[in-house]
């Protein structure tokens, strides 16, 4: 009982003799900490300089993209402007689908690939899941569904805002709910095939990469904040963008919700829509049935 006692006291001893004791903190001020932070501060910058096109595409993407539609695009439009004055519709009033179309994808993205990169992680909660009496394939569908559900529900709440914020009145005049519904529901399902796609696929710590150079780049350049008709002055762009889903969504809403409005025809719409949620969704597919299996 004396020999552990004693060796308490000496191993006190030592740590106050020691280099992270309250003797040596005494003795040689904050010039040790100083030192600490500033060797953790640089390896911090050696590990961001080891990544540092990742770190550049963050946080410069954005930036970028603003400049890009707002400075580029919109001023090559010409009459189409829909900032210019006298341009005809209120600038709301175009980018109500769109929003209605960014709500969608990210709500759709955010309720799949986020928790799928939890639960593929090392907790392993997907397990959980797969024990369920259902082949792999319907847990996955289950998700993209429940994703889907969230999406529209996304999509409704912005139209009331729309309405009530703007300082120029909105004018929507829905002209089909048949139409307004079956583009909802295929772009909702789009967007949870997507993110089953991103959250099967990409490693967890790349989320938030994958969200500023994929999801940030494709919503700026989905017809958002201007008309797919109106980049006819930009014609290699207005063939360029027609590879991006969420532009089928807007302009699905846009012929949906403000018919007045230059939008794609349906009969080209409807098609794509089902093309990219197929092609997304087996894709997603494959690479969740692979997550889970090994």
């Amino acid at each position: 009982m004396s020999s552990s006692t004693g060796n308490r006291k000496q191993g006190t001893e030592n740590r106050e003799k020691g280099p992270e004791g309250p003797a040596h903190a005494a003795r040689y001020g904050s010039g040790i900490f100083a030192k600490a932070f500033l060797g953790l501060f640089l390896r911090d910058l050696r590990v961001l300089m080891r990544e540092i096109v990742p770190f550049l595409l963050r946080v410069g993407m954005q930036p970028l993209l603003f400049l890009f539609v707002f400075t580029y695009i919109l001023p090559r439009m010409a009459g189409g402007n829909p900032m210019a004055a006298g341009s005809g519709a209120s600038f709301g009033t175009i980018i109500l689908p769109g929003l209605m179309a960014v709500a969608i994808m990210f709500s759709g993205i955010a309720a799949v690939a986020l928790p799928l990169s939890s639960e593929f992680g090392i907790t392993r909660e997907i397990d959980d899941r797969v024990m369920c009496p259902l082949p792999l394939w319907a847990v996955a569908l289950e998700k993209v569904c429940f994703s889907a559900m969230q999406s529209m529900v996304a999509a409704l709440l912005v139209i009331p805002m729309a309405y009530y914020i703007p300082a120029v009145p909105v004018r929507a005049n829905v002209a089909s709910w048949f139409l307004l519904a079956l583009v909802l529901v295929l772009a909702s399902l789009l967007a949870g095939s997507l993110g089953l796609v991103i959250g099967s696929t990409v490693n967890p710590k790349q989320i938030g990469l994958v969200f500023s150079i994929i999801v940030v780049p494709i919503t700026f350049l989905g017809c958002v904040y201007y008309t797919w008709a109106g980049l006819g002055k930009i014609k290699w762009l207005q063939v360029a963008v027609l590879f991006n889903p969420i532009v089928y969504m807007s302009e699905g809403l846009r012929a949906a919700v403000t018919p007045g409005i230059a939008h794609m025809p349906w009969w080209a719409i409807l098609p794509a829509l089902l093309v990219f949620t197929a092609a997304l969704g087996r894709l997603g597919l494959r690479g969740f049935l692979g997550r889970v299996l090994t």
